[in-house]
């Protein structure tokens, strides 16, 4: 087993973590481009951001496939051929000239995307030690957010300076240096055992985690939040880029810096949680959510900023604590619990695009706030229920 502070263990975690840049970096590299493709492509704000909701969509479905099937075929060579295909895609997409095109590209991608974040813990499970394990999957977590803030940068800067084409070509560069390092540096497995594949019994798991309310619940919530929380930056986008504010997509991209806060929120989730009950702990996420959504009514782009410095605060919080909760509270199949959580977090992503489009289009971005408001009084509710419905069921259980 690799032991913490072993040289492979350094060198292992370097891949894993460039790896997890390689793919968040990939997934939201079109949020800043998003007025830029309206414009180009002449179609509208809903429609730009589907570059955006159909990767999170085929990436949320493929995380059911790709679990089971590493239990059976092996987890590196699955993620060496996720990450050479998420990298030939994004070579294409610099070369697309119409939007249909990039749209389908950006689908197939996703399916692809969803290898790795699938795979890299059940394989740091498989070789690492255990004390190795918990260091190394915060660690991986950190290249999560910081591909996230990466692809950003990368499409805001570079589609200011060249276009949009130009971004996908770098970003395709980029995923090129991230994959070579990863196979050089990821060790072979060696511990690794092939399990049969067995789709019914992963069906009837999957099942069992859909009929448990606790379990539902979290579901919804993380889901619902996600929904609000990543579809308030596409839209905002639009709203700093014309008049007043007339920011550039490079400034548009400076935006996501704000993610920042989301990382110290997820690092004091757990430390709070040993106070306050964790549905008590997405409460609070959630209350933070809304005040902060109510900040970026402000007029002021100062205000705005420092409303989604908030919101990140207070989503990370609370998407962290469903989360674990989800982990804490799944009977069995832990790893089915888990996987079916993140489906749920990745379509609220791409489906919330089109729940809010009729509140930017009836009032603009006062819409869209009203629209969030509407969603986080449900998932505050769900909070509140787990809080008090916790003692009863545990108790029956």
């Amino acid at each position: 087993m690799i032991d913490l502070g072993h040289p492979t263990f350094w060198r292992a975690t370097l891949a894993l973590c460039l790896g997890s840049f390689m793919i968040f970096a990939n997934v939201y590299v079109t949020q800043p481009l998003l007025p830029m493709l309206a414009q180009d492509f002449q179609v509208s704000a809903l429609q730009a951001g589907w570059s955006f909701t159909v990767t999170t969509l085929t990436l949320g479905l493929s995380l059911l496939l790709y679990g089971p099937l590493s239990d059976a075929l092996g987890r590196r060579g699955i993620m060496l051929l996720t990450m050479a295909g998420t990298t030939l895609t994004t070579t294409a997409l610099a070369f697309v000239d119409n939007f249909t095109t990039l749209v389908i590209l950006r689908a197939v991608q996703g399916f692809f995307l969803g290898g790795l974040p699938a795979i890299a813990i059940a394989y740091m499970g498989d070789e690492f030690s255990r004390k190795a394990v918990a260091v190394a999957v915060g660690l991986y977590i950190s290249g999560n957010s910081l591909g996230g803030i990466g692809g950003r940068l990368i499409g805001g800067f570079v589609g200011e300076w060249m276009g949009w084409s130009s971004a996908f070509a770098v970003m395709s560069g980029v995923s090129l240096v991230c994959l070579v390092v990863f196979a050089l540096a990821l060790p072979k497995s060696e511990h690794f055992k092939a399990q049969s594949l067995h789709p019914a019994r992963m069906l009837r798991d999957l099942g069992a985690h859909l009929r448990n309310p606790l379990l539902v619940v979290a579901y919804i919530i993380g889901g619902l939040n996600f929904f609000i929380f990543v579809n308030q930056y596409s839209y905002i986008t639009f709203v700093l880029s014309e008049a007043p504010y007339n920011l550039s997509t490079a400034f548009l991209g400076l935006l996501f810096l704000t993610y920042l806060t989301g990382t110290f929120g997820s690092a004091i989730s757990g430390r709070v949680a040993m106070k306050l009950a964790q549905p008590w702990c997405m409460a609070l996420g959630i209350l933070i959510l809304i005040a902060g959504s109510l900040l970026t009514l402000s007029h002021s782009i100062e205000l705005i900023i420092a409303g989604f410095f908030i919101n990140s605060f207070g989503f990370f919080f609370a998407h962290s604590s469903a989360s674990s909760w989800v982990s804490h509270n799944a009977t069995h199949a832990k790893a089915s619990a888990s996987s079916l959580y993140l489906v749920f977090y990745y379509i609220g992503a791409s489906s919330g695009g089109f729940y809010l489009h009729p509140f930017w289009e009836r009032a603009g971005w006062s819409g869209v706030v009203f629209g969030s408001l509407l969603v986080l009084a449900v998932t505050l509710a769900c909070a509140c229920w787990l809080a008090t419905r916790r003692r009863p069921v545990l108790a029956a259980a």
